[in-house]
């Protein structure tokens, strides 16, 4: 969708923001800029929509030069978000979504059904058409930015750190929601953060720049993570990547143990004379729910002196980076696996999480494509 041609962008005082970038930006997909302060990712960003224009080099959009498209036309058709939403704060957020529509021409009955359609995509109460920005939270605003990226139906999106001005609920709520939204609409995204967790969360291929605006890789999330290509990569990426990683590994091949897991209504002293319990048992209600975790030799059966059993993971959709963290959180340290119901599928251990991680590791290394798995675990 977007070809940057060995673009550089150099300012009079002889600064060289961008140098002899080259990038292929495919549709259907989020392509992800990141970099410390001063590597050009939104220099680079801009020169997308000509809002920075390049000193030297091509920018194609589907084909076309954008040099050879008059540039107000250019950035109309392409959504455009940045920090703190920039919203027109004398404007209801119905008539902010609908700008882009009205001045394509649209009447403002069909921008304003476009914009309230909108409203609903992005998760946004329908009774808040009429307020203004500052009536909105900070979360609620930015959402108001995507949808009046989104109103014209643009091709091309580009998000400018978008979500860097909110808590960090909120912007994992953010973030989800971009993904629900990319995965109905398939819009060729080009985002922009400085934020390694933020890249690896949303990217389907991120950027890494270095200072001076150079290219030091560009790869999956999960490549970038595996094998970084320099030792600047590396230092940017963390001394946690291998804990990143693991995001990238699911865990549908775990072996979960169900001799630890009894229904609330069992024969506790039966289950505490057999040689093989363990020392603590998972108890779940009559549904297969989990309850809490129990001493048989010592519990009495009263569901509130339960041990609390922490937070669970669902297998298949959560990914080993889960898996460990709820063991390690666990009392127990075990692990609570349950459905996509919320029943119980069995438990699991450090130890064994940790086998799994070096058999994911070593088919891996095997087949270094990401199955849909994979992919389905990180995301």
């Amino acid at each position: 969708m977007i070809a940057i041609e060995d673009v550089s962008k150099r300012y009079a005082d002889g600064t060289v923001a961008v140098d002899r970038l080259s990038l292929q930006i495919p549709d259907h997909s989020i392509t992800v800029l990141v970099g410390p302060s001063g590597c050009g990712k939104t220099t680079t960003l801009r020169m997308i929509n000509r809002m920075v224009e390049p000193s030297s080099g091509t920018i194609r959009v589907n084909g076309e030069d954008i040099r050879s498209r008059p540039v107000n036309a250019l950035r109309r058709s392409m959504g455009y978000v940045i920090q703190n939403a920039g919203l027109f704060q004398h404007r209801t957020i119905l008539d902010n979504i609908a700008t882009v529509p009205r001045l394509l021409g649209w009447s403002k009955e069909r921008a304003r059904a476009r914009a309230a359609e909108l409203m609903e995509r992005v998760g946004l109460d329908p009774g808040m058409a009429r307020r203004y920005p500052y009536q909105l939270s900070g979360g609620q605003q930015q959402r108001v930015g995507v949808a009046r990226a989104l109103a014209s139906d643009p091709p091309v999106l580009l998000m400018d750190e978008p979500f860097s001005a909110v808590d960090p609920v909120v912007r994992r709520g953010l973030q989800e929601e971009l993904l629900r939204i990319q995965e109905e609409l398939g819009k060729a995204i080009v985002f922009v953060t400085h934020d390694m967790d933020e890249a690896i969360t949303v990217g389907d291929r991120v950027a890494v720049m270095r200072t001076g605006g150079r290219l030091a890789q560009f790869a999956s999330p999960d490549e970038l993570l595996s094998s970084p290509a320099d030792a600047f990569v590396e230092e940017f990426l963390g001394a946690d990547r291998g804990i990143r990683g693991l995001s990238f590994l699911s865990t549908r091949e775990l072996t979960l143990d169900r001799t630890a897991v009894f229904p609330v209504g069992s024969d506790w002293q039966e289950i505490a004379g057999r040689a093989d319990t363990p020392a603590q048992v998972l108890v779940t209600d009559a549904g297969g729910r989990p309850l809490g975790w129990a001493d048989p030799t010592a519990w009495g059966g009263e569901v509130e002196a339960l041990e609390p059993h922490g937070q669970t993971f669902e297998v298949g959709r959560d990914s080993l980076r889960v898996a460990l963290d709820r063991a390690v959180l666990s009392p127990t340290g075990q692990a609570v696996a349950v459905d996509g119901a919320g029943q119980v599928l069995g438990v699991v251990g450090q130890e064994t999480i940790a086998a799994a991680i070096r058999a994911a590791r070593r088919r891996r290394a095997a087949d270094p494509e990401p199955g849909p798995s994979q992919v389905e675990a990180a995301r």
